[in-house]
């Protein structure tokens, strides 16, 4: 693995923790207003980061 790859997924994983923290600070009818419920979180936030 190359050093550019490397400092890629760090970015990644950066960007990852970055949206579950933010997503989870939200309330559930906040969550339930963008159509995300509390358990799809990490799925949302992994999604986000893999088509940006």
């Amino acid at each position: 693995m190359t050093l550019k790859q490397i400092t890629s997924r760090i970015n990644q994983w950066r960007r990852y923790r970055v949206s579950v923290r933010e997503l989870s600070r939200l309330s559930d009818r906040e969550l339930n207003d963008l159509g995300i419920g509390r358990g799809d979180i990490e799925y949302v936030a992994r999604k986000a980061v893999r088509s940006a």
